[in-house]
């Protein structure tokens, strides 16, 4: 990594880190330039407007969260201990200081048409392509049952992540993470499939 990248990814560091303080609409380059001391014009060199630091930043986190969730998820055995592996890790990645920048910008964000939108949108519908995915791992797997609908599982899952998220971090519920698997086992019974006779 060059020079230039380096700095890129230390500011695009801070940039996320800002973002999960006040959000993507929030993030602005004068913002930025007050939290890591550089100038707003070297700032904007880098990125140009605030629109592309807003992309630039989804992105980043967006390749976080693949590299620290998804990718060591996948890593596990198919079907149910890869779904296992997965909540764990988004549950360790929402509980980090700020939570999920995804999921706020998903609030943030939902009503207000616009590449930053457009590019959200296209990475949560491959979240749920992820999701199904593994559901449907788990299906041939012989985990879960072969009528178990993997979008609507999909569905089920995040529904307990983000209610882990709102319990979590707006409610400072101390049992959240425990609900959570509470929620995670009553699926995973729901879908499993009859043991062999």
């Amino acid at each position: 990594m060059g020079k230039g990248d380096a700095t890129r990814e230390i500011i695009l560091d801070e940039a996320a880190g800002l973002a999960r303080q006040v959000g993507l609409g929030g993030l602005t380059i004068g913002s930025l330039a007050t939290r890591t001391g550089m100038s707003k014009s070297g700032l904007f060199a880098h990125f140009g407007s605030k629109e592309a630091m807003q992309l630039q930043v989804l992105d980043h986190e967006t390749d976080r969260f693949t590299s620290e969730v998804v990718r060591p998820a996948l890593s596990a055995p198919r079907g149910e201990p890869r779904v296992r592996a997965l909540f764990e890790g988004w549950l360790a990645w929402d509980s980090a200081d700020g939570g999920c920048p995804l999921v706020a910008a998903a609030f943030e964000l939902d009503d207000q048409p616009g590449p930053v939108r457009d590019r959200l949108l296209h990475n949560q519908r491959d979240w749920f392509d992820t999701l199904a995915t593994i559901a449907s791992t788990g299906v041939a797997e012989g985990h879960f049952r072969p009528d178990t609908d993997p979008r609507q599982f999909a569905q089920d899952i995040e529904g307990i992540m983000l209610a882990f998220h709102v319990a979590s971090r707006l409610l400072s519920d101390p049992d959240a993470a425990a609900r959570a698997h509470r929620g995670l086992d009553a699926l995973l019974a729901a879908a499993a499939a009859p043991a062999a006779p």
